[in-house]
């Protein structure tokens, strides 16, 4: 095989793997088994193999790791990540809309999108003509750590954004998750291997996302969800329904939402007609908690209009247009069966 004919073939067998990935991993409707999608990964591994300067820079063969790192590049956010006010109880859900009213100076029901508050790490994916380049830990909300290698090993995130036309820079936000069965497999393997186990799920994608070997993030099954947006150039979105909506047609993992009481399979984000009915989507995820595939701690609420939120402003290190209504912490009752007394080292 020639070098030019490799380079073609490399291109197609890329194009080829990113869209079983696409289907597979974020639409849930596989076209190929797995088998027939190994064969595919191999074949581009093999060119790769033969021809290393052909390599791509966001070559799949990257979602199973390289290179061992000496350390994480510090990195700015282009936009500050700001923490959330939090909530406790319906009445505060109900009094926010008031005070944001006040600040608008109107009496009208606001619309706002509501999602769950996922128990994860947060993270920003930079994609700069389409291509990713950095994913950017929280850090301290303005500093933050580059984590690429890890991030591209989740196989639901594109590594080239699924548009023809893509803007200049989108800097995209989300949380990166360990699902529960899959923590629950991490934790077995560890035990057998004689490892340390993790708390739980979040405490694992934390570790797991700060380890310099990405073949350790590849092996733990990481998924990603997205659902803000950060800095960004050449692109326009009118609300945050708006901004969801698109991150479909991108090929971005994110959680579906109900939109003017038309209901989608597996939706849990909702865009809510005044604070009441954000008090009711509230009830209705807190009953569903225990049931989701990951872990949830709350609900997010945020003012749907970009051009409000604009008007409304930050205050401090949080936004004045959104807020995380918590859940109150699980409690049940232990009994103690025995107890025993032991004598100390020291008498």
């Amino acid at each position: 095989m020639t070098k030019t004919e490799a380079k073609k073939q490399i291109a197609k067998l890329s194009e080829e793997i990113e869209k079983h990935n696409h289907l597979y991993h974020s639409l849930d409707k596989p076209e190929i088994s797995d088998f027939e999608f190994d064969q595919l990964f191999q074949k581009l591994i093999d060119l790769e193999a033969q021809f290393p300067d052909l390599k791509a820079k966001n070559s799949p063969t990257d979602r199973v790791g390289g290179t061992p790192l000496d350390n994480f590049e510090k990195m700015e956010h282009k936009m500050p990540m700001l923490s959330l006010q939090n909530t406790y109880s319906a009445e505060e859900i109900l009094e926010f809309e008031k005070k944001i009213q006040r600040q608008l100076k109107t009496e009208e029901s606001l619309e706002f999108f509501c999602s769950p508050k996922y128990d994860g790490v947060a993270i920003e994916l930079v994609y700069e003509k389409g291509e990713l380049t950095h994913a950017i830990t929280r850090g301290d909300g303005v500093t933050g750590e580059d984590v690429l290698s890890n991030v591209k090993t989740i196989r639901g995130i594109p590594l080239k954004l699924k548009v023809k036309n893509p803007p200049p820079r989108l800097d995209l936000r989300g949380e990166i998750l360990i699902y529960k069965k899959d923590f629950a497999e991490i934790n077995e393997r560890n035990q057998e291997e004689g490892q340390n186990t993790f708390a739980n799920p979040r405490n694992a994608a934390a570790g797991t996302l700060r380890q310099l070997d990405s073949k350790i993030a590849a092996s733990r099954k990481l998924k990603m969800l997205t659902y803000a947006l950060g800095y960004s150039e050449g692109a326009d979105y009118e609300s945050q329904g708006d901004f969801e909506t698109q991150l479909k047609e991108m090929g971005l993992p994110h959680m579906p939402f109900v939109e003017k009481g038309k209901p989608k399979i597996k939706a849990l984000s909702k865009i809510c007609k005044g604070a009441e009915e954000v008090v009711e989507y509230y009830k209705s995820i807190e009953s569903q908690r225990h049931d989701l595939p990951f872990e949830i701690d709350g609900i997010v609420t945020k003012v749907n209009s970009y051009e409000l939120q604009g008007k409304l402003g930050n205050i401090a290190r949080s936004p004045r247009w959104a807020f995380a209504a918590k859940f109150k912490p699980d409690q049940a009752t232990t009994t103690i069966e025995k107890i025993v007394v032991q004598v100390g080292r020291t008498g």
